[in-house]
């Protein structure tokens, strides 16, 4: 690396650290020749996988139009731009994982799909409606009994769960009180 004062070619890192919640490393350097301190900053550049689209052409994965698409669905609805963006981060990390040079623009929307389902049911139901090309009122009533079906399951599952992590079920205590008669005899 350059020194950004002097153009010497030889730095020494004096401290190195991870940054950006470990997705950077912070190294603080100094000028062989100068004695100038600097920072950089290093991390992995990831390639995207390209879209293909349903009419079999391809372009390069745009985390703008992603956003936007999400926002969109988003609108006037109570969602923190945070958890947009984590959304959005997920979607790329899925994508990224998958190794794949290519993935269906289809993958990309049941992606985005699962994360609207997490972040707000309504913004759900348009991004569907546009996504899924619903002709009529039935398709939006279909999709809604579909997320219907899908929270009550999700509820059980939990329920289950529950129920099941603690071996036997407990016993009921009834609040903490002794039974009349002061308890066991």
């Amino acid at each position: 690396m350059y020194c950004p004062f002097c153009s010497f070619e030889e730095t020494k890192v004096i401290d190195s650290r991870l940054s950006a919640e470990g997705q950077q490393v912070r190294r603080r350097r100094e000028c062989l020749r100068c004695g100038e301190r600097f920072t950089t900053f290093e991390s992995a550049e990831l390639v995207m996988p390209r879209v293909v689209k349903s009419d079999s052409t391809r372009e390069p994965f745009d985390e703008t139009k992603l956003r936007s698409g999400m926002l969109k669905a988003l609108e006037k609805r109570p969602v923190a731009s945070e958890a947009v963006d984590a959304a959005v981060n997920h979607v790329c990390h899925k994508l990224r994982t998958l190794g794949e040079r290519e993935v269906p623009a289809r993958l990309v929307g049941e992606l985005v799909m699962d994360e609207l389902h997490q972040l707000d049911e309504v913004a759900y139901v348009r991004f569907a409606s546009v996504y899924r090309s619903f002709q009529d009122v039935d398709a939006f009533r279909e999709e809604i009994e579909r997320l219907r079906h899908r929270r009550t399951r999700s509820a059980e599952d939990v329920q289950l769960a529950l129920w099941s992590s603690g071996g036997d079920a407990p016993e009921p205590t009834g609040g903490g009180r002794e039974p009349p008669g002061g308890g066991k005899k």
